[in-house]
Parts: C-alpha cells; sequence; structure tokens
C-alpha cells in the first residue's frame, strides 16, 4: 500500500460489532462478535474466512438489515467523507436507513438468481434503484440503465436487448452483472460484495472481479469484497481482514497476507488455495477437485465459543494457554494485528 493509501481518511469506521440470533428453539447464537474495522476511502477490504465464519451476517449488520430475530449491538458503525457528514447507522431510524441504502452504501447480493424479481423487466428493475434515490425523468432514467449496462460489460446493441429480458432468460453471469448495474447505479460511496462469485464458474469469477475493480477505479469508491477463496483477492484487494469463528483473527494488506500470513488459520487457507490451483492445473477433472484436502476438524459450535482461542482445537501449533484464554491483539509488524499467542502473551 502506498503512503498516499495510508493517509486517506476512513469512510467506514465498525467499532465492537456484535450479532446475535435469537430463535424461538434453543440458545442464543452470537455470529459475529466484538469486530472492529476501518474501510479508507476508495479503498477495497477483502473479508476472507470460511462458511460460517460470520462474513455474511457482518455485511448485512453494516446495511442493518438482519432479520428480526437478529439483534445487533456495536460502539459505533459511521460512515462519514468529504461529501457526507459523519453518520452513525446505529442510531439512524429505518426510513433514515432507507435513504442511505443504495445511495451511500449499497450491496451486491450473494445469489441475484433469488434478489431479481422474475416478473420484472431487468431495465424496470434497475430503474427502480434509481428511482428510489434520483430525482429523473423517465427518460433520462432509461438512459441512465442502458449507460449502466454498458458498464456492467453489455454492448450497446445488445445493452437494449437485456434491457427488455426478464431474469429467466439470462444466465449466471448476466444476472450477476445487472446486480452489480443495480448496486453502483447511484454512485455509492461504499459497496458491499457478498461472495458475489461463489455462484459461478471460474473464467466468469475472474470476469466479475475484473469488472469490480474497474468500476472502483472509474468512480473511486470503496469495496468490501466478501469471499472465502484467497485467489480472488490477489491484484485486487488492498487490504485483507481474515475472520474465524465471529471474530477477526488477522489483518494486513494483501501483499503481506500473501506473502507471510501470521495467523495459523491464514496460513491453512492459503495452502489449501495452493493445493486447490495446483491440483486443477494437474488433473482439472471432477474427480480430482473431490480429492482436494481440507482443513481438519470443525469450526467450534456458535452457541457455545470455547473460552480459549477458538481455532485451537484444529491448530497444528496449540499450545497450552491456547485453550485457557482468548488471545489479545498483538502487532508483530506495524498495521499488521493479529490474535494469536505465537506473538505474545
Amino acid at each position: 500500500m502506498t503512503h498516499m493509501d495510508e493517509e486517506k481518511a476512513n469512510l467506514v469506521e465498525v467499532r465492537d460489532l456484535t450479532v446475535t440470533y435469537s430463535p424461538e428453539i434453543g440458545v442464543p447464537i452470537r455470529a459475529v462478535d466484538g469486530v472492529s474495522i476501518d474501510i479508507r476511502q476508495a479503498e477495497v477490504v477483502g473479508i476472507l474466512g470460511e462458511s460460517g465464519s460470520g462474513k455474511s451476517t457482518l455485511a448485512s449488520a453494516m446495511l442493518r438489515l438482519l432479520p428480526p430475530h437478529a439483534s445487533c449491538e456495536a460502539g459505533s458503525l459511521t460512515v462519514s467523507g468529504p461529501d457526507l457528514m459523519k453518520l452513525d447507522l446505529m442510531k439512524l431510524s429505518e426510513s433514515q436507513l432507507r435513504a442511505i441504502r443504495g445511495r451511500i452504501v449499497s450491496m451486491i447480493p450473494q445469489d441475484p438468481a433469488l434478489s431479481l424479481n422474475p416478473v420484472m423487466t431487468v431495465g424496470s428493475q434497475v430503474s427502480e434503484a434509481l428511482r428510489a434515490h434520483l430525482p429523473l425523468p423517465a427518460e433520462q432514467r432509461r438512459e441512465r440503465v442502458l449507460e449502466l449496462l454498458g458498464e456492467v460489460g453489455f454492448g450497446n446493441a445488445n445493452a437494449c436487448e437485456i434491457y427488455t429480458a426478464y431474469p429467466h432468460q439470462l444466465s449466471g453471469g448476466q444476472r450477476q452483472r445487472i446486480a452489480i448495474a443495480q448496486a453502483v447505479s447511484c454512485r455509492p460511496a461504499l459497496l458491499i460484495a457478498d461472495e458475489p462469485t461463489s455462484k459461478l464458474d471460474a473464467p466468469l469469477q475472474t470476469e466479475i472481479v475484473a469488472l469490480l475493480s474497474r468500476i472502483r477505479k472509474q468512480h473511486g469508491m470503496a469495496i468490501l469484497f466478501i469471499s472465502h477463496d484467497p485467489a480472488l483477492f490477489a491484484g485486487f484487494a488492498d487490504r485483507i481482514a481474515v475472520m474465524y469463528a465471529g471474530r477477526i483473527v488477522e489483518v494486513g494488506s494483501s501483499a503481506q497476507i500473501f506473502a507471510r500470513p501470521f495467523h495459523p488459520y491464514t496460513q491453512a487457507l492459503l495452502r489449501l488455495a495452493k493445493e486447490s490451483i495446483l491440483a486443477l492445473v494437474s488433473s482439472p477433472a471432477p474427480a480430482a477437485r473431490a480429492r482436494l484436502s481440507a482443513i481438519d476438524g470443525e469450526s467450534p459450535n456458535p452457541d457455545q465459543w470455547p473460552p480459549g482461542c477458538r481455532y485451537e482445537p484444529r491448530c497444528s501449533e496449540r499450545m497450552e494457554i491456547c485453550s485457557r484464554r482468548y488471545p489479545s491483539q498483538f502487532i508483530p509488524e506495524p498495521s499488521r494485528p493479529v490474535n494469536c499467542f505465537k506473538y505474545g502473551e
């Protein structure tokens, strides 16, 4: 990261965010547990972790889009910038939040097939996102939608065809591009991309990440990019926060994380990613993919977190102290916080 990047002001500051699900049957589950994270203006921050680590819950909490049985608490959850007054999203009413969502902070859903309305044309759906925030006449909205379709990869002639199409007439990659067009239609300051490539094959994943990178550079928006695949962050994310069992366990620049990961969990994720790539290169058949290894053990049950390090049962470097208490945050190098007893007690 350049010196200029380090001097950029924070766009988003999250402090001590906790999300608890309280089902009708069973005990409460703390899915996100005291998470703090900053996102600078025009920065791409990656959230890396396995399924169930709390990544998507964190994203939904930042937009206050949690289900009724979830409670969200935070010291603060603020958005601010050169053209924005400082807003604490935890203190806003639902009507105030509706004015924020899509205009200042927007989200690309994990599965556009579920988020797009099957009985509305693409043009109508993207136009609705504009109409919610921008007072444009109908003809200008149509022109803006066609422009957006061009931005996300549909050529001029193709854009007109896509405009009148219904979601079921489009491929998975095309639907994801429509979801991106909706999310960036009002030029938000922060774009949250929640596993936007999880339903796509590898070539389409690369295309979508390249598209997001191009949009980020063109409009200067910050991106919070969530994925379980470390390879998608390479050359795209400025910083990476590694999340495990509801907590962030390590943060560093993308280059630092890939070159020298500190936390044993991060090391395991990157090792498995490398093994997966090598296996697919040597034998791309489905049988080879089925033989790929995984991290030994399972994540702890979120309805009863253990008192010590939550990765300890799966860690090959665990020590006696790891089972007794959760490690404090240590900073072995500047701007490299990590929660692991390997770096102090």
